[in-house]
């Protein structure tokens, strides 16, 4: 038994860790991590980003993640618990309501015959984001795209922090 009444009793991720069969995983990993670690853009909003892909594709290990990493950073928590109604939550800046935006473009379907990004949305965003920044951001929501697949189907454990263990 353990001592934190909140941790997973058994295992629950569906397959081992699928970096020990394709090590390149690695690699991509951390050509993500430094492609998105330019600082154009705060880590916080990356995490808010990551968070609210998480929320939407209804993944406990990317909402605890990246609730954790929120949390070490110093984000209070009425902006982390209200990432899912970031639309009418005071808490963000126009520059994360731009981001937060351009998550859900990117991850909700878009209405029939309507265009996920719409012009208005990216103009939006640009506003706010120098060109370096906006394509960090970019690929910070691909980033986080690449990593649903690992978590919807693999279903790690969910953990706070990269350092623990993810997988069984």
């Amino acid at each position: 038994m353990t001592d934190n009444p909140t941790a997973p009793t058994a295992p629950i991720s569906r397959m081992p860790d699928p970096g020990a069969f394709v090590p390149e995983l690695a690699d991509v990993s951390s050509a993500l991590f430094r492609a998105t670690g330019n600082r154009s853009v705060p880590r916080s909003t990356m995490s808010l980003v990551h968070l609210r892909a998480g929320q939407i594709v209804n993944n406990t290990y990317l909402t605890v993640l990246n609730t954790g990493f929120l949390r070490k950073a110093g984000v209070s928590e009425e902006r982390i618990t209200s990432v899912a109604s970031w639309q009418d939550s005071p808490y963000f800046s126009p520059a994360e309501r731009a981001a937060l935006a351009l998550a859900e473009a990117t991850f909700e379907p878009a209405a029939p015959g309507r265009e996920r990004v719409p012009d208005e949305l990216y103009a939006e965003a640009a506003k706010h984001y120098d060109q370096k920044a906006l394509a960090t951001l970019t690929i910070a929501i691909g980033q986080i795209g690449f990593f649903i697949a690992l978590a919807v189907i693999g279903k790690p454990q969910p953990v706070e922090s990269l350092a623990a263990r993810q997988w069984d």
